[in-house]
Protein backbone atom coordinates (compact mmCIF):
# COMPACT_ATOMS: atom_id res chain seq x y z
CA UNK A 1 0.00 0.00 0.00
CA UNK A 2 1.12 3.36 -0.69
CA UNK A 3 2.18 5.50 2.09
CA UNK A 4 -0.40 8.55 0.45
CA UNK A 5 -3.27 6.26 0.41
CA UNK A 6 -2.41 5.12 3.70
CA UNK A 7 -2.17 8.58 4.99
CA UNK A 8 -5.74 9.43 3.24
CA UNK A 9 -7.51 6.01 4.87
CA UNK A 10 -5.91 7.33 8.68
CA UNK A 11 -7.21 11.07 7.83
CA UNK A 12 -10.69 9.76 7.51
CA UNK A 13 -10.51 7.74 10.53
CA UNK A 14 -9.08 9.93 12.87
CA UNK A 15 -11.79 13.00 11.04
CA UNK A 16 -14.72 10.50 11.76
CA UNK A 17 -13.67 9.64 15.48
CA UNK A 18 -13.33 13.44 15.71
CA UNK A 19 -17.23 13.88 14.71
CA UNK A 20 -18.11 10.81 16.77
CA UNK A 21 -16.45 13.09 19.97
CA UNK A 22 -19.77 15.49 19.36
CA UNK A 23 -22.11 13.39 18.45
CA UNK A 24 -25.22 15.05 16.46
CA UNK A 25 -28.15 16.15 19.26
CA UNK A 26 -31.00 15.45 16.81
CA UNK A 27 -32.08 13.36 13.51
CA UNK A 28 -31.02 15.73 11.09
CA UNK A 29 -27.63 16.26 12.30
CA UNK A 30 -27.20 12.07 12.45
CA UNK A 31 -28.54 11.92 9.21
CA UNK A 32 -25.81 14.16 7.84
CA UNK A 33 -22.73 12.90 9.48
CA UNK A 34 -23.90 9.10 8.48
CA UNK A 35 -24.07 10.67 4.77
CA UNK A 36 -21.27 12.66 5.04
CA UNK A 37 -18.79 9.29 5.61
CA UNK A 38 -20.91 6.45 4.53
CA UNK A 39 -23.09 8.24 1.46
CA UNK A 40 -22.82 7.49 -2.21
CA UNK A 41 -20.21 10.56 -1.81
CA UNK A 42 -19.09 10.15 1.57
CA UNK A 43 -15.79 10.21 2.48
CA UNK A 44 -15.56 5.91 2.20
CA UNK A 45 -16.99 6.48 -1.14
CA UNK A 46 -14.05 8.51 -1.93
CA UNK A 47 -11.62 5.84 -0.71
CA UNK A 48 -13.19 3.25 -2.55
CA UNK A 49 -12.64 5.15 -5.95
CA UNK A 50 -9.64 5.43 -5.48
CA UNK A 51 -8.55 1.84 -5.77
CA UNK A 52 -8.55 2.39 -9.68
CA UNK A 53 -5.30 3.98 -9.06
CA UNK A 54 -4.16 1.58 -7.06
CA UNK A 55 -0.87 -1.26 -8.39
CA UNK A 56 -2.93 -4.53 -9.40
CA UNK A 57 -0.21 -5.93 -6.37
CA UNK A 58 -1.17 -3.17 -3.50
CA UNK A 59 -5.58 -3.29 -4.35
CA UNK A 60 -5.32 -6.28 -1.58
CA UNK A 61 -4.14 -4.92 0.97
CA UNK A 62 -5.77 -1.21 0.04
CA UNK A 63 -9.32 -3.05 -0.14
CA UNK A 64 -8.95 -4.96 3.12
CA UNK A 65 -7.57 -1.76 4.88
CA UNK A 66 -10.49 0.11 3.47
CA UNK A 67 -12.95 -2.49 4.32
CA UNK A 68 -12.01 -2.68 8.12
CA UNK A 69 -11.84 1.22 8.40
CA UNK A 70 -15.37 0.73 7.70
CA UNK A 71 -16.56 -1.95 9.74
CA UNK A 72 -14.56 0.32 12.56
CA UNK A 73 -16.75 3.19 11.68
CA UNK A 74 -19.95 1.47 11.36
CA UNK A 75 -19.67 -0.21 14.70
CA UNK A 76 -19.00 2.89 16.01
CA UNK A 77 -21.56 5.11 14.99
CA UNK A 78 -24.62 2.00 15.17
CA UNK A 79 -22.94 2.17 19.16
CA UNK A 80 -23.55 5.73 19.40
CA UNK A 81 -26.68 6.17 17.52
CA UNK A 82 -27.91 3.50 19.97
CA UNK A 83 -27.23 5.50 22.83
CA UNK A 84 -29.09 8.65 21.67
CA UNK A 85 -32.18 6.77 20.78
CA UNK A 86 -32.12 5.10 24.41
CA UNK A 87 -31.58 8.70 26.32
CA UNK A 88 -34.45 9.99 23.13
CA UNK A 89 -36.64 7.05 25.03
CA UNK A 90 -36.44 8.94 28.25
CA UNK A 91 -37.76 11.88 27.37
CA UNK A 92 -41.95 12.91 28.81
CA UNK A 93 -43.03 13.69 24.84
CA UNK A 94 -41.86 10.67 23.17
CA UNK A 95 -44.16 9.80 20.90
CA UNK A 96 -45.63 5.89 21.58
CA UNK A 97 -45.26 4.09 18.50
CA UNK A 98 -47.76 1.61 19.64
CA UNK A 99 -50.80 3.71 20.44
CA UNK A 100 -52.81 3.75 17.13
CA UNK A 101 -52.52 6.78 14.97
CA UNK A 102 -55.27 9.59 14.41
CA UNK A 103 -57.15 8.40 11.18
CA UNK A 104 -56.29 11.01 8.29
CA UNK A 105 -59.46 11.65 6.37
CA UNK A 106 -59.14 11.48 2.90
CA UNK A 107 -60.59 13.75 0.30
CA UNK A 108 -62.43 13.03 -2.84
CA UNK A 109 -62.93 14.60 -6.03
CA UNK A 110 -65.26 17.15 -6.82
CA UNK A 111 -68.17 16.11 -8.47
CA UNK A 112 -67.42 18.48 -11.69
CA UNK A 113 -64.20 17.36 -11.71
CA UNK A 114 -65.20 13.72 -11.86
CA UNK A 115 -67.81 14.53 -14.21
CA UNK A 116 -65.38 16.30 -16.40
CA UNK A 117 -62.88 13.50 -16.45
CA UNK A 118 -65.41 11.15 -17.38
CA UNK A 119 -66.52 13.07 -20.33
CA UNK A 120 -63.02 13.78 -21.54
CA UNK A 121 -61.90 10.04 -21.49
CA UNK A 122 -65.32 9.34 -23.12
CA UNK A 123 -64.32 11.63 -26.48
CA UNK A 124 -60.63 10.83 -26.32
CA UNK A 125 -61.67 7.47 -26.39
CA UNK A 126 -62.91 7.87 -29.90
CA UNK A 127 -59.93 9.89 -31.37
CA UNK A 128 -60.65 13.57 -29.62
CA UNK A 129 -57.69 15.83 -28.58
CA UNK A 130 -58.29 18.15 -25.79
CA UNK A 131 -57.10 21.81 -26.84
CA UNK A 132 -57.69 25.05 -24.16
CA UNK A 133 -58.51 28.55 -24.98
CA UNK A 134 -58.71 31.98 -23.01
CA UNK A 135 -61.94 32.46 -20.48
CA UNK A 136 -61.15 36.59 -21.54
CA UNK A 137 -61.44 37.31 -24.82
CA UNK A 138 -62.58 39.80 -27.49
CA UNK A 139 -65.51 40.65 -28.99
CA UNK A 140 -64.52 39.40 -32.22
CA UNK A 141 -64.00 35.80 -31.20
CA UNK A 142 -66.59 35.62 -28.73
CA UNK A 143 -69.24 36.71 -31.12
CA UNK A 144 -68.36 38.09 -34.73
CA UNK A 145 -66.67 35.13 -35.82
CA UNK A 146 -69.28 33.22 -34.68
CA UNK A 147 -72.35 34.47 -37.08
CA UNK A 148 -73.31 37.16 -34.17
CA UNK A 149 -72.99 40.57 -36.29
CA UNK A 150 -73.39 43.40 -33.82
CA UNK A 151 -76.68 44.59 -32.71
CA UNK A 152 -77.94 40.87 -33.64
CA UNK A 153 -80.75 39.98 -31.65
CA UNK A 154 -78.63 36.44 -30.98
CA UNK A 155 -76.74 38.55 -28.41
CA UNK A 156 -79.13 38.89 -26.52
CA UNK A 157 -79.66 35.26 -25.46
CA UNK A 158 -76.30 35.38 -23.33
CA UNK A 159 -76.03 38.26 -21.25
CA UNK A 160 -72.71 39.18 -21.18
CA UNK A 161 -69.75 40.19 -18.50
CA UNK A 162 -68.27 42.91 -20.10
CA UNK A 163 -64.31 44.04 -19.47
CA UNK A 164 -63.68 46.74 -21.54
CA UNK A 165 -66.19 47.71 -24.64
CA UNK A 166 -65.01 45.13 -26.68
CA UNK A 167 -63.55 42.51 -24.16
CA UNK A 168 -65.20 39.91 -22.61
CA UNK A 169 -65.50 37.15 -19.98
CA UNK A 170 -65.95 34.30 -22.72
CA UNK A 171 -70.10 33.19 -22.75
CA UNK A 172 -69.37 29.65 -24.08
CA UNK A 173 -65.99 27.98 -24.82
CA UNK A 174 -67.04 28.08 -28.26
CA UNK A 175 -64.50 31.45 -28.80
CA UNK A 176 -61.69 28.49 -28.77
CA UNK A 177 -63.53 26.87 -31.82
CA UNK A 178 -62.65 30.28 -33.99
CA UNK A 179 -58.47 30.32 -32.27
CA UNK A 180 -58.01 27.04 -32.93
CA UNK A 181 -59.06 26.96 -36.99
CA UNK A 182 -57.02 30.11 -37.14
CA UNK A 183 -54.15 28.50 -36.02
CA UNK A 184 -54.61 25.13 -37.59
CA UNK A 185 -55.45 23.37 -40.90
CA UNK A 186 -58.52 20.75 -41.39
CA UNK A 187 -58.71 17.99 -40.58
CA UNK A 188 -60.04 18.77 -37.02
CA UNK A 189 -60.87 16.57 -34.01
CA UNK A 190 -61.14 18.51 -30.85
CA UNK A 191 -62.80 18.79 -27.18
CA UNK A 192 -62.25 21.99 -25.52
CA UNK A 193 -63.78 22.16 -21.88
CA UNK A 194 -63.78 25.19 -19.83
CA UNK A 195 -65.14 28.00 -17.73
CA UNK A 196 -67.84 30.36 -19.35
CA UNK A 197 -69.71 33.07 -17.71
CA UNK A 198 -72.95 35.11 -18.07
CA UNK A 199 -74.55 37.84 -16.24
CA UNK A 200 -77.58 35.59 -14.91
CA UNK A 201 -80.11 35.57 -12.10
CA UNK A 202 -78.71 33.04 -9.71
CA UNK A 203 -81.59 30.26 -8.74
CA UNK A 204 -81.57 26.51 -8.24
CA UNK A 205 -81.03 26.03 -12.04
CA UNK A 206 -78.91 28.67 -13.41
CA UNK A 207 -75.66 30.53 -12.12
CA UNK A 208 -73.16 33.08 -13.09
CA UNK A 209 -70.55 30.82 -13.56
CA UNK A 210 -70.53 27.56 -15.34
CA UNK A 211 -68.37 24.68 -17.10
CA UNK A 212 -68.99 23.92 -20.45
CA UNK A 213 -66.91 21.73 -23.28
CA UNK A 214 -67.65 22.50 -26.59
CA UNK A 215 -66.54 19.88 -29.67
CA UNK A 216 -65.57 20.56 -33.23
CA UNK A 217 -65.00 18.27 -35.83
CA UNK A 218 -63.81 19.40 -39.61
CA UNK A 219 -63.16 17.53 -42.38
CA UNK A 220 -64.15 16.81 -45.90
CA UNK A 221 -66.97 14.38 -45.63
CA UNK A 222 -68.78 15.18 -42.52
CA UNK A 223 -72.31 15.10 -42.09
CA UNK A 224 -75.33 15.44 -39.70
CA UNK A 225 -75.64 11.72 -39.56
CA UNK A 226 -71.82 11.72 -38.18
CA UNK A 227 -72.71 14.12 -35.21
CA UNK A 228 -76.13 11.87 -34.02
CA UNK A 229 -73.01 8.89 -34.09
CA UNK A 230 -70.94 10.41 -32.18
CA UNK A 231 -73.67 12.28 -29.87
CA UNK A 232 -75.84 8.85 -29.10
CA UNK A 233 -72.59 7.21 -28.04
CA UNK A 234 -71.20 9.73 -25.94
CA UNK A 235 -75.59 9.92 -24.26
CA UNK A 236 -75.00 5.87 -23.62
CA UNK A 237 -72.03 5.73 -21.75
CA UNK A 238 -72.91 8.67 -19.73
CA UNK A 239 -76.10 7.70 -18.68
CA UNK A 240 -76.45 3.98 -19.72
CA UNK A 241 -77.43 2.22 -22.81
CA UNK A 242 -81.20 2.05 -22.16
CA UNK A 243 -81.52 5.92 -22.08
CA UNK A 244 -84.44 7.46 -24.06
CA UNK A 245 -82.94 10.45 -25.86
CA UNK A 246 -83.68 12.41 -28.93
CA UNK A 247 -82.75 15.55 -31.50
CA UNK A 248 -85.07 18.33 -30.90
CA UNK A 249 -84.89 21.37 -34.04
CA UNK A 250 -83.60 24.57 -32.75
CA UNK A 251 -81.62 27.64 -33.61
CA UNK A 252 -77.56 28.58 -32.85
CA UNK A 253 -75.86 31.49 -35.13
CA UNK A 254 -72.89 29.20 -35.62
CA UNK A 255 -74.70 26.34 -36.86
CA UNK A 256 -76.57 25.31 -39.54
CA UNK A 257 -78.69 23.40 -39.28
CA UNK A 258 -79.20 23.16 -34.83
CA UNK A 259 -80.72 20.74 -32.66
CA UNK A 260 -80.46 19.96 -29.31
CA UNK A 261 -80.40 16.74 -27.04
CA UNK A 262 -82.90 15.80 -24.73
CA UNK A 263 -82.66 12.26 -22.38
CA UNK A 264 -86.11 11.05 -20.88
CA UNK A 265 -86.02 11.37 -16.94
CA UNK A 266 -87.97 9.11 -15.69
CA UNK A 267 -88.60 10.62 -12.36
CA UNK A 268 -89.46 13.73 -13.57
CA UNK A 269 -91.56 12.47 -16.08
CA UNK A 270 -90.55 14.57 -18.99
CA UNK A 271 -87.50 15.19 -21.24
CA UNK A 272 -84.63 17.14 -20.35
CA UNK A 273 -82.36 19.03 -22.61
CA UNK A 274 -78.39 18.40 -21.76
CA UNK A 275 -76.40 20.06 -25.25
CA UNK A 276 -76.89 21.83 -28.11
CA UNK A 277 -75.41 20.75 -31.62
CA UNK A 278 -75.25 21.45 -35.54
CA UNK A 279 -73.54 21.68 -38.48
CA UNK A 280 -71.14 24.50 -38.78
CA UNK A 281 -72.34 26.97 -40.94
CA UNK A 282 -70.53 27.94 -44.12
CA UNK A 283 -70.03 31.37 -42.87
CA UNK A 284 -67.98 30.67 -39.70
CA UNK A 285 -65.47 28.69 -42.10
CA UNK A 286 -65.34 31.98 -44.61
CA UNK A 287 -64.64 33.95 -41.37
CA UNK A 288 -61.38 31.57 -40.31
CA UNK A 289 -60.45 30.64 -44.15
CA UNK A 290 -61.74 27.47 -45.03
CA UNK A 291 -63.46 26.80 -48.14
CA UNK A 292 -66.64 25.77 -47.11
CA UNK A 293 -67.10 23.85 -50.74
CA UNK A 294 -64.16 21.99 -49.42
CA UNK A 295 -64.72 21.42 -45.45
CA UNK A 296 -67.86 20.39 -43.74
CA UNK A 297 -68.10 20.01 -40.23
CA UNK A 298 -70.69 19.39 -37.20
CA UNK A 299 -69.84 21.32 -33.64
CA UNK A 300 -71.77 20.26 -30.15
CA UNK A 301 -71.46 22.31 -26.69
CA UNK A 302 -72.74 20.75 -23.29
CA UNK A 303 -72.57 22.00 -19.91
CA UNK A 304 -70.85 20.24 -17.05
CA UNK A 305 -73.24 20.87 -14.54
CA UNK A 306 -76.11 20.05 -16.35
CA UNK A 307 -74.45 16.47 -16.83
CA UNK A 308 -73.60 16.01 -12.92
CA UNK A 309 -77.01 17.23 -12.25
CA UNK A 310 -79.04 14.47 -14.06
CA UNK A 311 -76.15 11.99 -13.19
CA UNK A 312 -76.18 12.63 -9.59
CA UNK A 313 -79.54 13.68 -8.78
CA UNK A 314 -78.78 16.68 -7.72
CA UNK A 315 -81.74 19.53 -7.95
CA UNK A 316 -79.38 22.76 -7.20
CA UNK A 317 -76.36 24.12 -9.37
CA UNK A 318 -75.53 26.18 -6.26
CA UNK A 319 -74.28 23.32 -4.20
CA UNK A 320 -71.58 23.08 -6.74
CA UNK A 321 -70.18 26.07 -5.94
CA UNK A 322 -70.91 26.53 -2.38
CA UNK A 323 -68.10 24.33 -0.71
CA UNK A 324 -70.62 22.94 2.09
CA UNK A 325 -68.99 19.96 3.43
CA UNK A 326 -71.85 17.98 4.15
CA UNK A 327 -72.92 18.23 -0.07
CA UNK A 328 -69.13 17.29 -0.57
CA UNK A 329 -68.67 14.63 1.93
CA UNK A 330 -71.89 12.38 -0.34
CA UNK A 331 -68.63 11.87 -3.03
Amino acid sequence: MTNSLKETIEAVRKSFLAALDSFPSDHIEIETLKNNYFGRKGELAKLYAQMGSVAAKDRPDVGKAINALKEECSRLFEDEAKKYISSESTRDDVLDYTLPGEIQRLGSTHPISKTLKEIKDIFTSVGFHITYGPEIDDDYHNFTALNFPEHHPARDMQDTFFVQKDVVLRTHTSNVQIHLMESSQPPLRYIVPGRVYRNEAISFKSYCLFHQIEGIVVDKHISFGDLKGTLEYFVKRVFGSSVKMRFRPSFFPFTEPSAEVDIWDEKRGEWLEILGCGMVDPAVFENVGYDPNIWHGYAFGLGIERIAMLKYGISDIRLFFQNDKRFLDQF
